[in-house]
């Protein structure tokens, strides 16, 4: 279907899906809900008929249950998450403020659906959730961490850690008034000194600040932060919920990939224990996008789960008196929301609220559609995002590089060259996807880049990268196959970067020369003989360095400059070039870094080019200084095709 489509046709398919939607769902009777269920009638229901799950069937106590209305109730407490929801649990509706039975929404349904396959299953729990806003994400979670702790262990310690700690305090206050509006029948819990139930309750324990304990089944609940990490590190957990991961801090002194490891590697790969990542999204290239990527591939212990804005119950508008308003309405966009599955009255909803916004992108993060969509941040971003994410889908993800150093060059003392070695080792800031292939002499394989950054850790990162051409010669995307990235010395920088260019077989050496160009001429020495500074002393023994020709005024003539000088001419060129390689897919990168920055490159109001706040774009210019060039020469070719063998590579 599209807008040439009969508006009754539409209309037409339009209630069927509205049908499909409108599935009965009662937690009460069981009708709707997720897992294994048998439809049976219940004697102390009077003979009322439920759908229950197979599993209560199957507990032997079922027998001696299913004629006592409270001995029925607690036992089906423990095998039906979604009726201890509905009968159990109260929260506070947001729009209104009054308590109310937790009835599962849609969403909330499916992510529970995927908690209890792995629990049914006898697995670690284990999942990490991308969610749109506004549908009780961080609740259904903590409700059945809860479950858990109030049906099934005792002495089951949890944790809920946020980027801030208002935060987790806020999702513990769920906690606390569930417990405190509990039914006092239907509480599991120990009975004190004198044989009297405990009632349900958050208790203080042993006076810290930020560990309560569930009155009567011994488990502990610690809420804590990023931000205050030694708070929560060595303690006894089961459980944990990771809430708004995207958010936490990283930092030389904090970092969320080392807190959330050892938070996670603490916890046992045992049935019913429990780690659950969820956040909105916040860009990409931090850890909560890296672990989702993983995750979303298959490669990790988290089952990633994605909560599109359209399965939110809320998002949801009544159509105008005329639906073909609708229609006229939808521009490509809506149209493929319409292919997707979605309703008019979910479309409309998506055309009214997206006015609100002046660009899509933050409709898209809001609001997202798809995981790319919610990572996507960039207000004009200068690379397609759908270009950058197959960029990323085709790159192989189990592959590993090698770590380690390349060394070669002698920068100080008496210039000389050495045969260059690769040196392994984890310390390394080299990492490599690919060897040079040796023992084929060929020209113009091996091309590499160079971005000069800064000295200190808190400036940007000096980039050598090596780009392999061969593939070219058969019409294939030409490859990033090797890396360097750090904070270095400029002279040493560039010594490295000739080392590098040795061992891949004599490659073509590109070097930004702009930083090196402005340190001699704070040196002294003329601008006319800036590039001499260094560069010329490694092209002294290394002759393979490119050059670009300017035309000097002294002497009236062209001449041939060494290294590569940026400005806002020649950073159009190298911009335009690798949007363009982008679009085509005419390059392979399996840095996923290097991926992460084209996809926060953005076009500035005044027509300038840079990274997002708080991002880089330092493995960007390297490649695109390389890619530029490499585009530019011809293509690789052996020696003597006559003489030596066909490389077995390609």
């Amino acid at each position: 279907m599209d807008k040439n489509t009969p508006i009754r046709e539409i209309l037409a398919e339009n209630s069927r899906r509205r049908q499909a939607l409108d599935r009965p769902y009662d937690p009460i009777t069981g009708l709707g809900c997720c897992g294994d269920r048998t439809t049976v009638a219940v004697p102390c229901l009077g003979g009322n008929v439920c759908h229950l799950p197979r599993t209560m069937l199957d507990d032997p106590r079922y027998p001696l249950a299913k004629s006592n209305l409270e001995a029925w109730q607690r036992l089906r407490f423990s095998h039906d998450f979604e009726y201890w929801c509905a009968v159990a649990v109260h929260i506070k509706d947001k729009m209104d403020g009054r308590e109310r039975p937790f009835v599962l929404n849609a969403p909330q349904r499916r992510v529970a659906s995927v908690l209890e396959a792995q629990r049914l299953a006898g697995k670690p729990i284990r999942i990490i959730m991308l969610k749109a806003r506004q549908w009780g994400g961080s609740t259904l979670v903590q409700m059945y961490m809860a479950w858990i702790q109030t049906c099934h262990r005792r002495n089951w310690h949890s944790l809920i850690c946020a980027h801030v700690k208002d935060t987790a305090v806020q999702i513990r206050g769920m906690y606390t008034r569930m417990l405190q509006l509990y039914p006092h029948p239907l509480w599991d819990g120990d009975a004190d000194s004198r044989g009297n139930p405990i009632p349900p309750g958050l208790l203080s324990y042993q006076g810290a600040l930020n560990t309560r304990v569930i009155a009567g089944r011994g488990c502990r609940v610690t809420i804590g932060s990023s931000e205050s990490q030694e708070a929560v590190r060595g303690a006894d957990f089961a459980m944990a919920h990771l809430s708004e991961a995207a958010f936490w801090g990283d930092s030389t002194r904090r970092s969320p990939d080392d807190f959330i490891r050892a938070i996670s590697g603490a916890i046992a790969l045992a049935p019913l224990t429990l780690v659950a990542v969820e956040s909105t999204a916040n860009g990409v290239g931090n850890w909560f996008h890296r672990e989702w990527k993983r995750s979303e591939a298959g490669l990790g212990d988290k089952q990633a789960v994605f909560v599109p804005w359209y399965e939110i119950e809320i998002y949801r508008a009544p159509l105008p008196a005329d639906p073909a308003e609708v229609v006229k309405a939808m521009d490509a966009y809506a149209w493929s929301l319409w292919e997707r599955g979605c309703t008019l009255e979910m479309i409309w909803w998506y055309i009214c609220k997206r006015r609100e916004y002046p660009h899509d992108y933050q409709m898209h993060a809001e609001y997202p559609t798809t995981p790319d969509e919610a990572f996507s941040s960039v207000a004009s971003p200068v690379f397609d995002p759908v270009a950058v994410e197959r960029m990323r889908s085709a790159a192989d993800t189990s592959a590993v590089p090698l770590q380690g150093e390349v060394y070669g060059l002698a920068p100080f003392g008496e210039m000389s060259i050495v045969k260059p070695m690769f040196h392994p080792g984890s310390a390394g800031s080299f990492q490599a996807y690919r060897l040079p292939q040796t023992g084929v002499p060929m020209l113009n394989r091996y091309v590499v880049g160079v971005d000069v950054g800064g000295r200190s850790a808190s400036s940007d990162y000096s980039v050598i990268v090596v780009i392999d051409r061969l593939p070219a010669a058969g019409g294939k995307p030409v490859e990033v196959v090797a890396q360097w990235r750090g904070h270095i010395d400029h002279d040493i920088l560039a010594w490295k970067a000739a080392a590098i260019a040795r061992f891949y077989c004599d490659a073509l050496l590109v070097v930004e020369s702009n930083t090196l160009e402005t340190e001699a001429a704070r040196a002294g020495v003329s601008a006319s003989d800036a590039g001499l500074f260094v560069l010329s002393r490694i092209a002294e023994v290394y002759p393979n360095v490119y050059t670009r020709e300017i035309y000097d005024e002294a002497s009236r003539r062209p001449l041939r400059k060494l290294g590569f000088h940026t400005n806002r001419a020649t950073k159009a060129m190298l911009v335009a070039n690798l949007v363009a390689m982008v679009r085509d897919a005419a390059y392979i990168d399996p840095f996923p870094g290097a991926v992460n920055e084209l996809a926060t490159y953005e076009a500035r109001p005044n027509g300038t080019y840079a990274a997002r706040a708080g991002c880089n774009d330092d493995m960007l210019m390297a490649r695109a200084l390389a890619l530029l060039v490499s585009s530019g020469l011809p293509l690789p070719r052996v020696l003597d095709i006559n003489a030596l063998p066909r490389p077995k590579s390609w």
